[in-house]
């Protein structure tokens, strides 16, 4: 998933929050998540997002550490 060029300065102390959604709106049409063309798209279905955190399945977020410029 490329999340774009982008860089933010943590510094000590600070938090970040990862959010999972299955959308952008404004930055991309909205899925209905029925998988009908979006045109002719008449119904929605809410979608569900599933982080797995056991040994068989393992989610991690990977942030590279740039050197101080």
């Amino acid at each position: 998933m490329d999340l774009w060029s982008t860089s933010i300065v943590f510094r000590a102390g600070h938090r970040i929050r990862l959010q999972v959604t299955s959308g952008d709106f404004p930055r991309w049409d909205p899925n209905l998540n029925t998988g009908e063309p979006e045109e002719g798209a008449a119904t929605a279905r809410v979608a569900r997002q599933q982080v797995f955190h056991d040994p068989a399945r393992l989610s991690r977020l990977v942030l590279p550490v740039a050197p101080p410029a």
